[in-house]
């Protein structure tokens, strides 16, 4: 399993990495007056237009109004076709700086004067509006509860395949991700869209200063090198492509991630990229099909990349009794991409004792109700490696782990954000065994395998706020259940190749009968979803296993799914006939950095 490695200088540099806490606590108490707050502007000062996103309504309203007295706005402006030069001439015009063009998804990203929005309302070649959001990114037993060993011991190790991660960076003098003759790093490529520094205080290029993009390469490719294995990642030996999207305090923005999209999608055949990892996200504005970041995972899905995108840490939010459900983050919602929930191993390697982590994100999505998350993986204090001096590293020593050389070789975070590349690992050595696979057939084979036996509920402590949790395990906690490689490696079922055999579906509420039941497929992104049907193989009851019972969703017994009168209800499914009244996503979260990492969980 691994590859044996000659002595190395015990004193290398290392670096950077940071993953901030969930600072939830006081967005709650804003979230309710902060979405009618929204709901007010977009309703009563808002001109009627399609072009522009509801979170930018206030925005608008005060445009109109002439009272934004030189305020900007960082948005994204999607066109009807690629935009060219003309198209930048005029956002000149209008003041508009710092222009990127985002060929990708027929758009350009830049600050404008909110003065501006207007003349955009008026352009015809202008399809849509919409916020350059901010976002942030979101160990020993992670291997054992995945069974990876079955894919050691057969020889998979992740070689050839390429995994783009665009995360904070990846701090590559680490021995862990170099090759087995310590010759060479296995970090084939780097690239900043942040435009902010890559050298530390003492000047040494680190490339990661927040220290969350290195400990989710550790996570996927990690060798285990300064702890004699017992930290190695899920594939230790695949490429790793840095694709720099976060500053050293775990910051970016929408554009940057789909210019690194765009960067992977182009370099794909250069490094054989089959795989990009998002551990990060933010809050949900729009339905996937007018989101830009949306479109953009999507293109990398069509170009044959498997995205493996977090769920999101908002598992814990529960809007008038609405116990975490519909807190799946963008572009985890998203029905083709591979959507990752936390599980915790509660320290054993066995993993019929875990269970789900209170904080991962709960589906349906909000807008469109997909379900998600499609998988659930180990992501609970999860030990990999460590940027030391990094951001995070700086603010909580306290979770350094020693490895051979150091006291700070590695360390531990919790989250979505661990899930994720533990998932990305598991595809890496998926399509090592079988190359042909295409994204739809990977996800639906490692749903159909995953692991589905869970208790009914299980509670958590927050070790902070000494708060208990409650979680059931329906299917828009679990998905289909827990990623299990050894199955998956063993299994020889294929689902079509084309491009949404696999589409996440659509949960719909049925308001005569009370009940919920699955959509297969969904005609904005293919014209249906042929693996969830009704054949033997791929059969509702095959993939979700007791979560599906008939056509109506088991949902154990959260109120959340009791009549539609009950307020928990209402903030996740909103009304028949406009899902944008659900208020999970207020102004005040919707805009938070949502952070997908914590430095200390639950047990």
């Amino acid at each position: 399993m691994l590859q044996t490695r000659k002595a190395k200088n015990p004193d290398r540099s290392q670096r950077h990495s940071a993953a901030w806490g969930k600072r939830l606590s006081m967005l709650l108490l804003l979230l309710l007056a902060e979405a009618a707050f929204a709901q007010h502007w977009n309703t009563a000062r808002t001109p009627a237009s399609g072009k522009f996103a509801p979170d930018l309504a206030p925005l608008v309203g005060q445009a109109h109004l002439r009272t934004t007295t030189g305020q900007t706005v960082k948005v994204i402006v999607q066109y009807k076709q690629v935009p060219q030069s003309q198209q930048m001439g005029r956002m000149q015009v209008l003041s508009g700086r710092a222009a990127t063009r985002l060929s990708l998804v027929k758009g350009i990203a830049l600050t404008i004067p909110v003065s501006a929005l207007p003349a955009l309302e008026a352009d015809p070649e202008i399809l849509s509006v919409s916020l350059d959001h901010p976002l942030k990114g979101l160990d020993d037993y992670t291997d054992a509860a995945m069974n990876v060993s079955a894919a050691w011991n057969n020889g998979y190790n992740g070689t050839g395949i390429g995994v783009a991660v665009i995360d904070s960076g990846i701090s590559d003098n680490l021995p862990d991700l170099w090759d087995s003759t310590e010759t060479y790093s296995r970090v084939v490529y780097h690239q900043d869209f942040t435009g902010t520094s890559v050298y530390n205080v003492y000047g040494h290029l680190v490339y990661d200063l927040y220290g969350h993009g290195t400990h989710v390469a550790g996570i996927i490719g990690g060798n285990g090198y300064r702890s004699s294995g017992r930290y190695a990642g899920v594939a230790p030996n695949v490429n790793l492509v840095d694709l720099r999207v976060l500053d050293s305090h775990g910051a970016g923005s929408d554009s940057m991630v789909i210019a690194a999209i765009q960067k992977a999608i182009a370099l794909k055949n250069t490094y054989n990229i089959q795989v990009i990892n998002l551990s990060l996200g933010r809050g949900i504005s729009v339905g996937y099909a007018q989101d830009p970041l949306c479109q953009a995972v999507e293109s990398a899905w069509r170009a044959g990349i498997v995205v493996v995108v977090a769920a999101g840490n908002f598992g814990r939010v529960s809007v008038n009794g609405s116990n975490g459900y519909g807190t799946v983050a963008a572009p985890g919602n998203d029905p083709l991409v591979l959507t990752v929930g936390a599980m915790k191993a509660m320290g054993t390697y066995s993993r019929t004792d875990d269970q789900i982590a209170s904080y991962s994100s709960k589906g349906p999505t909000t807008y469109d109700h997909v379900v998600k998350p499609d998988i659930v993986a180990p992501g609970n204090l999860a030990v990999s490696l460590n940027s030391h001096a990094s951001t995070l590293d700086s603010e909580f020593p306290g979770n350094e782990v020693p490895g051979n050389y150091t006291n700070h070789d590695y360390f531990i975070l919790s989250g979505t954000s661990m899930a994720t590349p533990a998932a990305a690992g598991a595809v890496a050595l998926l399509l090592q065994q079988h190359p042909s696979l295409t994204p739809d057939q990977v996800k639906a084979r490692l749903m159909k395998t995953a692991y589905k036996t869970f208790p009914a509920s299980s509670t958590a402590t927050d070790p902070k706020s000494g708060q208990t949790y409650t979680s059931y395990y329906d299917l828009f906690t679990v998905g289909a259940g827990y990623l299990d490689l050894g199955a998956a490696l063993g299994n020889n079922d294929l689902a079509p190749a084309s491009v949404g055999s696999a589409l996440s579906p659509t949960a719909v509420y049925n308001s005569s009968t009370g009940t919920v039941s699955l959509s297969n497929g969904n005609a904005t992104v293919a014209s249906s979803s042929v693996v969830w049907g009704s054949s033997v193989v791929w059969g509702s009851s095959v993939v979700w296993g007791t979560n599906v019972s008939g056509s109506s969703v088991v949902w154990g017994t959260s109120v959340v799914w009791g009549a539609s009168s009950a307020s928990g209800f209402s903030v996740v499914w909103g009304s028949s006939t406009d899902s944008a009244t659900s208020v999970v996503w207020g102004a005040s979260l919707l805009g938070s950095n949502a952070a997908f990492s914590d430095t200390d969980d639950e047990q």
